[in-house]
């Protein structure tokens, strides 16, 4: 089974304490670097393949790598090697390649795989249980193969991967899954048989836009891809971070990448682990410890986009939990102390979001005028620096603005010359405030909104209480109430009706 690549999740406090998380390692195993090296100067012995093969399926994938062959290695090599030695010895082991190729398919499968399992992509496995799928099958075919002389290499379809093998200058398909897998495409009686146990197609060497040539290092590397993409289903991240780095440490000694873009940049795919790692953290709630794992793989590979990326969301989601527990000081504290991690665009993006809710929180809290001014004040600096967009600056004063007519018209107007504002609301003063701040800023469609229902209120109060004096009988208060009314809103329907009953009963 060849493995999915999982897209990086990718998106959404006090200056923090960081938690005590222990992350994956990203130091790459130095047996990986062995093996790497052993790869630069020439071709794997088909030891070389058995070893790293069991290194592949054995290490470990806590917080960091093995050091050393994974635990029961040692017998596991001994095993092959003996069974490499009983297949050499064998007193009917054709002499020709293709009945040679076709008898080491039939002797890993009597002696070893006895149940196909899709996810077994383990060679120790197969040694201990007999169960194997797809790669671990090949893999294991590739080692014995050449240790019998036969020129082999890897191929990999979308979701399977299998062998071919290099006879007289013609490269034969083997699929190892199958005791009847050799040559599949002359041999009917293997395609019933293949398809029902293991779920695949087999792809034919003609249809070369859909199979990809692979190098026994790349086949023996789908170990580890495997063992990724199932940590990753499983939701272990952290896990699958140090096979990653195994993998690339790996393929590094490569000499020249496959046509398969799976194995074009090791590194590539092991930035998406380490973003995939980083994603899961921040979707568990763990941003600190997010941002702490982004600017620590970030060090240790620099200018990786999405690994700017994965410290921008984190980064992000920190500060937005502080701002919405009013936290904003400290917000800012912990994105200045993190400036040098970020691209200046994205620091000024975040810093931008701090300036926006630092501001509209001090409007929400506006108490008086002088209030206002001095936060209007700061949100013209901040709209002349460029960090407030001219439409939010417009938001902010907007918000403001009517945050503080409303003080204005809630202080009353004892004052005022007629009862209609007396005691209740000073909407004079509301509508005069906004008036003045559309001179100053310009108006718009809120504000408008706003001064008209300020508007409406006052003309309310006048009929309110022409109502009251004039159910009183109090005619002459009623029709003076009334007169100063229409005096301020002469086009008022509810005063002009008002003025039309005074009328009808001559009641003036």
């Amino acid at each position: 089974m060849k493995p999915s690549i999982v897209a990086p999740l990718l998106l959404i406090l006090s200056l923090p304490v960081w938690s005590q998380a222990v992350f994956p390692g990203l130091e790459n195993d130095p047996q990986a670097a062995e093996f790497a090296r052993r790869g630069t100067n020439g071709a794997y012995s088909w030891q070389d393949l058995a070893e790293i093969a069991l290194w592949a399926s054995t290490v470990q994938t806590g917080n960091s790598v093995s050091a050393s062959p994974g635990k029961g290695q040692p017998p596991y090599v001994a095993l092959i090697t003996a069974a490499a030695e009983e297949l050499a010895s064998a007193p009917d082991l054709p002499q020709t390649d293709r009945e040679k190729g076709e008898y080491v398919l039939e002797f890993i499968h009597k002696k070893f795989l006895k149940t196909y399992s899709l996810l077994q992509t383990r060679v120790d496995t197969i040694l201990a249980s007999g169960r194997y799928n797809c790669v671990s099958s090949a893999v294991l075919y590739l080692i014995f193969a050449r240790s019998a002389g036969l020129d082999v290499q890897g191929v990999m379809t979308k979701d399977h991967a299998f062998i071919a093998v290099n006879i007289d200058g013609n490269f034969i398909d083997v699929e190892t899954t199958n005791p009847y897998g050799f040559d599949p495409g002359n041999r009917k009686d293997f395609h019933d048989g293949f398809g029902k146990v293991t779920g695949f197609a087999y792809v034919p060497a003609n249809n070369y836009r859909d199979r990809s040539s692979i190098s026994p290092i790349e086949l023996v590397s789908l170990i580890l891809s495997n063992r990724i993409a199932d940590l990753e289903k499983q939701r272990h991240f952290g896990e699958a971070v140090p096979l990653a780095v195994c993998r690339a440490g790996l393929l590094a000694g490569r000499q020249g990448a496959a046509s398969s873009a799976f194995f074009e940049d090791p590194q590539r795919d092991l930035v998406t682990r380490i973003s995939n790692y980083g994603a899961s953290l921040i979707q568990a709630g763990k941003e600190n410890d997010a941002l702490r794992w982004a600017v620590t793989a970030s060090t240790k590979y620099p200018g990786e986009d999405r690994l700017n990326e994965l410290t921008f969301a984190a980064m992000n989601n920190s500060l937005v939990k502080l701002m919405k527990q009013g936290r904003i000081a400290e917000a800012r504290d912990l994105l200045t102390a993190h400036a040098a991690q970020l691209r200046s665009e994205k620091f000024d993006q975040l810093e931008t979001m701090i300036i926006d809710t630092e501001l509209l929180d001090r409007a929400s809290k506006i108490k008086e005028t002088d209030e206002a001014e001095t936060i209007l004040a700061a949100i013209d600096r901040a709209a002349g620096k460029n960090q407030l967009s001219p439409e939010r600056a417009g938001e902010l004063r907007t918000f403001a603005v009517e945050k503080t007519a409303a003080l204005l018209a809630a202080a009353g107007s004892a004052g005022s010359r007629t009862d209609a504002g007396s005691g209740r609301r000073n909407w004079p003063a509301a509508i005069k405030y906004i008036e003045a701040a559309a001179v100053r800023y310009g108006s718009n469609r809120q504000l408008e909104k706003s001064l008209q229902n300020y508007r409406n209120n006052w003309a309310a109060e006048f009929h309110n209480s022409f109502a009251s004096a004039y159910n009183k009988k109090n005619f002459d208060e009623a029709a003076r109430i009334l007169g100063e009314g229409l005096n301020m809103f002469p086009d008022n329907r509810q005063l002009l009706s008002d003025k039309n009953i005074i009328d009808k009963t001559g009641k003036q």
